[in-house]
């Protein structure tokens, strides 16, 4: 049902002036999304203060409320066939629709919402995250008609189970996905979830660590470290069941992130709600502005995990917060996320290939930085074609912080097909990966070297498979000699030619 929900709503999108691609879809559904989720959640909210004797105090006020402007329902009393009286509910037709609609909607609504944010207690409630969205957007859809139609579309949905909700956000992810074939770069949002399962896997996030992405993107870092936590698994393979202050601990005090992009925070706040995290800690903020020199001991994490940006550039005034100054974004982010773990804290970041080899002055100056004051303890080189459209090599640097490198254990995904849209990656092709990283045994695909053994000007850590022969495709002897005859032939063409000529 909600597969069908979300390609009819975008075949409805696909029909209005104001929106032009599936970034667009995306960013008008969630708010629409979020509304419902929030009526959803109030009325979740009122069942349990009841069942404990409690009034609930709404946070959006009646007029504003999803059952009143978006979706009013008809209780109309009926017969049932024993005779008893039952209450039929019906939509109202009489609802808002066309340009009354369309004017409730930006000219009340959303400046009605945006009002949130600075009467929030704090940043960490829904009442600042409704604030912070409807500051961030706009509503895009022009014809009010085409809006009538995708509320009722959206509020056909329910949030209420956890499959529901499972489900919905299975979809959302998918959504997010289909963003990498819209242009616009909309690819740069999504990182292919087996990887992100497997770094998470790897570095073993525990509850009460503290989570970081400074590049949140879609947030999909932070949802499968919450999903990886939320089911934990006891020594006898079962899944635990979390205490009542271990789920609300990941709730409010685990995850956090940072995003420069609307559409971004946007679309990973909403990814995070329907995940499951109710006010998610992210901040619309351009994370490479703040100077490294102001970061404290409290400001710092125990997990970063991320994907930051790469080929970008940054202006001369942002690289003037940092000590080792490049105009490479992904090398900007890696000073940060340096910085900003905690001594012993583990990161898993994802990064160009070209970092481990560049000879550029900074390039060397980072790696000999992260060398020396981290312990970059495994490696994990993929092919090309990981992520969708991107069209570069990546490696994947996991490391711990307040010990220098004395070993690097890396691993080459070596995979006997080429990867693409329609043939991808999945957790398979890193199964063996996740089970050599643990002992960091050498085979095949995997290798250690000796950081008193690289080149100690250049700290060049290209990822060469000391283990991988070059393999030479051997012809059967019919094709050889087929190509003998060819050759035979164009030399004697060769030569009478030079015979006349003579």
């Amino acid at each position: 049902m909600f597969e069908q929900t979300f390609k009819n709503i975008d075949d409805i999108l696909h029909k209005d002036a104001g929106c032009s691609s599936e970034l667009d879809y995306v960013e008008q559904t969630s708010w629409i999304l979020f509304l419902k989720y929030l009526d959803d959640l109030e009325k979740d909210k009122k069942t349990a203060a009841e069942l404990t004797g409690k009034s609930y105090t709404p946070i959006i006020e009646k007029e504003y409320q999803w059952s009143v402007w978006a979706a009013p329902k008809l209780r109309r009393a009926q017969l049932s066939k024993n005779g008893m009286n039952t209450e039929r509910v019906e939509v109202d037709h009489n609802a808002l629709t066309g340009d009354d609609l369309a004017d409730f909607v930006n000219i009340k609504l959303f400046p009605y919402l945006k009002k949130f944010k600075a009467s929030a207690q704090s940043a960490n409630t829904i009442e600042y995250k409704i604030g912070e969205i409807f500051s961030e957007l706009k509503n895009r859809i022009q014809s009010g008609y085409n809006l009538r139609e995708v509320i009722n579309r959206i509020d056909e949905l329910r949030f209420r189970t956890h499959a529901e909700k499972h489900e919905m956000s299975h979809l959302y992810e998918s959504k997010i996905q289909n963003m990498g074939n819209a242009g616009r770069n909309g690819g740069e949002y999504y990182t292919p979830r087996p990887l992100i399962k497997t770094i998470v896997k790897v570095v073993v996030p525990k509850i009460g660590d503290t989570i970081y992405d400074g590049a949140v993107g879609s947030a999909g870092f932070l949802c499968e470290a919450f999903n990886y936590l939320r089911h934990p698994e006891s020594k006898d393979g079962k899944t635990k069941t979390l205490s009542t202050k271990e789920t609300e601990i990941l709730q409010k005090s685990t995850f956090y992130g940072k995003e420069k992009k609307s559409l971004a925070y946007i679309i990973g706040t909403m990814n995070m709600i329907l995940h499951g995290v109710e006010a998610p800690n992210i901040v619309h903020t351009n994370t490479l502005a703040e100077n490294l020199a102001d970061i404290q001991e409290k400001d710092r994490f125990d997990v970063v995990l991320a994907n930051p940006p790469f080929g970008g550039k940054e202006r001369a005034e942002v690289q003037q917060n940092f000590p080792i100054k490049t105009g490479e974004t992904a090398s900007l982010f890696l000073q940060h996320f340096i910085k900003i773990l905690k001594a012993g804290g583990r990161a898993g970041v994802v990064i160009k290939n070209t970092f481990l080899s560049n000879t550029d002055n900074a390039s060397i100056s980072l790696r000999k930085h992260l060398l020396e004051t981290c312990n970059l303890h495994t490696v994990l080189d993929l092919p090309g074609g990981v992520f969708s459209g991107a069209g570069v090599k990546t490696v994947v640097m996991f490391f711990e912080k307040g010990e220098p490198t004395k070993k690097v254990w890396f691993y080459q995904l070596n995979l006997n097909r080429n990867l693409g849209k329609t043939n991808s990656l999945n957790e398979n092709d890193l199964a063996e990966f996740i089970t050599l990283s643990q002992s960091k045994s050498d085979s095949n695909n995997s290798w250690t070297i000796n950081i008193k053994d690289i080149d100690q000007t250049s700290f060049d850590l290209s990822a060469k498979n000391p283990n991988k022969k070059e393999e030479t495709a051997l012809r059967q002897p019919q094709v050889i000699l087929e190509e003998m005859k060819t050759l035979d032939k164009e030399s004697e063409q060769v030569l009478n030619s030079i015979l006349k000529l003579i």
